[in-house]
């Protein structure tokens, strides 16, 4: 570290959010740790200065007219950033894409492995594109390459035990006697007293899926020409083909329980042409690859030998390889990118990243451990050290003290959240950090600690033969009234077995994720636990007003403003402008309700305290009781009336749980709490946790955290790996015997 011609990225006097003149020198190609509570400026520094900097500088290389087209980001409030290079931010925001994104086209890989089979693939059927489902050459016609598509459900439409005489067909129309029966009886050459099981496959085809054809009738001893088919081929044709929804609503209940939505039944759900299909390497077509865990893909395709395959054959290994590494081998290249979770939608961005061959490029890094099991840390490790190596300088926002470890450079923001942060409190290497005397030094001293008295289980809530996406018939019993933890490496199938099979025969469950709350600037912590109305209520009758005065959203709003605090100024093909409103200086309130106090405080003021400063300033018991909640979820720092789309993952999270608190007898699901969550807060999420269990209610946590895992009543352990080598339980019981287990990852770091 100590060369001499080290260059640093140089913060002079950062003031964004709670940062108190913040001045910072960070080493440029080192990896360079930012820790600290939750709510100590983390994220002021490395996003809200850093990152958004960057960003506004490179946009400032592109001409005015491009500029118009490109994210707006406003100058941090600092007095000086010098030796930014371009940034490329890595964050959890899950990758949405609809059904034709999937992993393959968001990684580049599905274009390389598309190029292999139109160089190799036998026969060959042309270029690239023909094996593309986004492409018209490509697609499959019939489901236009979604791969599903509505068709008639044959249980439904027909009772094989039955012959046409007794009513076998069940469709509209075709009751015994009427026209359409009569039609195909008088056109088809049909045993009207044989069962429909017991015909011929060529003579249920007619009877079913015959084409439209021209057949003489006798109608009153006239010959008359009528059009006749299949019976699934006319009803497919008559509400199918054509859209339902502009038929009569009374015909759309009729026909609706005949069709159901499955696999395209001329791809079988690959969504490409017959010609795609029929193209193959080594026996394998483009859609059985796709649909191959990555793992195994790369073996399969190590296995080409052709000369003309080579450049791609190397590219793909690379790349999937790269998925490998950092424990995504249990995907598949055709699992569609919106049903990633956030850790495996980080992940995924940065496969794409080291594929990439900047260097000298700012990596810009939030919680990267998120989601990911303590095997799996190392992997991460690997990656951002590769990073490094190739000559960049790489920025990581963490609190897995595994990852801490492998900082080339720490910076410790703190000492504590909100007001109380915003300040530097240690910069150095790791072994300084541990000497330090911080909240995070003295955290990552302690050791791990098993619970030793475990709660009674007061019923069971069993969970039988789930066999969803990799669940292999998992019978399993989730005890009441007690804290059970499910644990599993990532792709073990823990969130498949709570959130969806668990959580579909118990909806009456809680459920505490970290999906972001109230996306308007007009919802706020306040309103969001539900105090507003109290406070409102005590400042009319403590000035004798109405209380509609003291919402920002109806009567006591500044007319300036609309209750926003805030102008935006249109300039032209400039930055829009966000100015604080010149009217209310920002303070959203007309003159006149300002006047207004309670206790010596005006509205705007209530709204600007911090949790615990409104702890002390409210005697209302109801508002202390909600404020408390809070508090107890570490929220002691947020302001009141701060705007909710404001708050990152994990304070969702907690201001979720701090509004569900006061509920009893019921059951709790959380996914993944310690998210966002400092070592020296997770004592205070398990002291809620034991709250809750005490109080009567059932708590089940998907979690990675190890200080969590130690403190359950009960764990279910999923595994052994993950993706077609995980959907097993392989420990239920309790913490101290889970290293028996010997498949059991978990208890190996557990001990």
């Amino acid at each position: 570290m100590g060369r001499s011609d080290q260059e640093f990225i140089v913060i002079t006097g950062a003031r964004e959010n709670n940062l108190k003149n913040v001045s910072l020198r960070i080493p440029k190609r080192r990896i360079t740790i930012f820790t600290g509570v939750s709510g100590s400026g983390k994220s002021s520094i490395v996003f809200d200065t850093i990152a958004a900097e960057s960003s506004r500088l490179l946009n400032e290389n592109f001409s005015m007219f491009v500029r118009t087209f490109l994210a707006k980001f406003p100058q941090p409030d600092t007095d000086a950033i010098e030796n930014l290079s371009m940034a490329v931010i890595v964050d959890q925001k899950r990758l949405g894409g609809g059904s034709h994104s999937t992993m393959g086209t968001i990684t580049d890989i599905s274009p390389i492995l598309r190029l292999l089979f139109s160089r190799v693939g036998q026969p060959n059927i042309g270029g690239a594109n023909m094996f593309s489902f986004n492409d018209p050459q490509g697609m499959c016609p019939e489901c236009s390459g979604i791969g599903r598509r509505l068709g008639v459900d044959m249980d439904k439409a027909l009772d094989l035990s039955k012959s046409l005489n007794e009513g076998a067909i069940l469709l509209p129309d075709y009751s015994v006697g009427g026209w359409e029966w009569n039609m195909i009886v008088q056109a088809g050459d049909f045993d009207l007293d044989k069962r429909l099981s017991d015909y011929t496959e060529a003579e249920l085809n007619q009877l079913l899926y015959a084409k439209a054809r021209k057949v003489k009738m006798d109608f009153a001893g006239k010959a008359t020409n009528i059009t006749v088919e299949g019976v699934i081929e006319k009803f497919s044709g008559k509400y199918i083909r054509q859209d339902v929804k502009m038929k009569s609503e009374r015909t759309q209940k009729m026909v609706a329980p005949f069709i159901t939505e499955g696999p395209c039944p001329s791809c079988h759900g690959a969504r490409l042409s017959q010609a795609a299909l029929g193209c193959r390497i080594n026996g394998y077509n483009i859609a059985e690859l796709s649909s191959m865990e990555v793992g195994r893909l790369i073996r399969t395709i190590q296995e080409i030998s052709d000369p003309a395959a080579a450049p791609a054959v190397k590219s793909l290994t690379e790349r999937l390889q790269h998925l490998v590494d950092i424990g995504l081998d249990y995907l598949t290249l055709d699992r569609e990118t919106d049903t990633l979770s956030g850790g495996e939608s980080q992940r995924v961005k940065m496969v794409k990243h080291l594929s990439g061959s900047l260097v000298d490029v700012t990596y810009i890094f939030d919680e990267p451990s998120v989601g990911l099991h303590p095997r799996d840390v190392h992997r991460l490790n690997e990656l951002l050290q590769k990073l490094r190596d190739k000559g960049n300088t790489v920025i990581v926002v963490e609190h897995d003290p595994d990852v801490i470890k492998v900082a080339d450079h720490i910076v410790d923001v703190g000492p504590n959240a909100g007001s109380r942060g915003g300040s530097i409190v240690y910069e150095g290497s790791y072994e300084g950090l541990l000497e330090s005397g911080t909240l995070t030094g003295a955290h990552l001293k302690r050791r791990l600690q098993l619970k030793q008295k475990y709660r009674q289980a007061t019923g069971k809530l069993p969970v039988r033969e789930a066999s969803l996406h990799n669940l292999h018939k998992v019978s399993v019993d989730i005890p009441a009234g007690v804290l059970t933890v499910v644990t599993g490496v990532a792709g073990s199938g823990k969130s498949t077995l709570i959130n969806d099979v668990f959580l579909s025969s118990h909806p009456e469950a809680i459920v505490i994720d970290q999906s972001a709350i109230g996306v308007s600037t007009r919802s706020n912590p306040a309103t969001y636990i539900g105090i507003m109305d109290d406070v409102r209520k005590a400042f009319a009758s403590a000035n004798k007003v109405s209380p509609g005065l003291f919402s920002f959203n109806s009567k006591g709003a500044c007319e300036n403003c609309q209750g926003l605090g805030v102008v935006y100024a249109e300039m032209a093909i400039l930055d829009t402008i966000k100015l604080p409103c010149e009217v209310c200086g920002g303070r959203r309130f007309k003159e006149e309700v300002l006047a207004y106090k309670l206790n010596g405080k005006s509205i705007a003021e209530v709204l600007e305290m911090t949790v615990e400063q409104a702890l002390e300033f409210f005697e209302l018991k109801e508002v202390r009781r909600k404020l408390q909640a809070l508090s107890d979820v570490g929220l002691t720092y947020i302001t009141l009336g701060q705007p909710l789309s404001t708050l990152s993952g994990g304070e969702c999270q907690r201001i979720k749980l701090a509004s569900e608190l006061h509920k009893q007898g019921s059951i709790y699901v959380m996914d993944e709490p310690t998210t966002g969550l400092h070592m020296s807060d997770i004592g205070h999420l398990l002291e809620i946790m034991d709250r809750l269990v005490d109080g009567g209610n059932t708590v089940i946590v998907i979690e990675h955290n190890l200080e969590v895992i130690s403190q359950a009543d009960w764990i279910i352990d999923m595994g052994p790996d993950g993706g077609s080598r995980g959907g097993q339980v392989v420990y239920e019981g309790t913490p101290d015997r889970i290293r028996e287990a010997a498949e059991s990852i978990t208890g190996k770091y557990l001990s």
